[in-house]
């Protein structure tokens, strides 16, 4: 149903700020019940989630990642986007983007990912 597809520079140097969208198709991201999410991989970290906005609009972050983590949409474009200020080489990894419906139809889809290396 929902397809999501990651873009954005591959390579970010240290301080940067990394800035990706996900543009999405076959679903509206203000769909109820509805959140749109960021998910990152690395070897040393596994699998961590970001961060999310909801279909209202709502927004949450990883603790651990808030001071540095914005999600912003465009609905007109039907895209979310990520920004993950401030970064260093820890911050390389594959980042995902996802779905999670929870209303009257349950789904989870997930971008393909998109690797980001941050340089020294």
């Amino acid at each position: 149903q929902a397809q999501l597809q990651e873009s954005g520079p591959g390579l970010v140097s240290s301080s940067q700020t990394l800035s990706l969208t996900c543009t999405v198709s076959g679903v509206s991201i203000t769909t109820s019940y509805t959140g749109w999410s960021w998910v990152r991989q690395s070897p040393g970290k596994g699998l961590e989630w970001m961060g999310a906005m909801y279909y209202d609009g709502t927004t949450h972050y990883s603790p651990s990642l808030k001071s540095r983590t914005s999600i912003s949409r465009d609905t007109s474009k039907n895209q979310f986007s990520l920004q993950l200020s401030s970064v260093t080489p820890e911050d390389t990894a594959v980042y995902y983007c996802k779905t999670r419906n929870w209303g009257t139809q349950f789904y989870d889809y997930w971008g393909q990912g998109t690797q980001v290396t941050v340089s020294y």
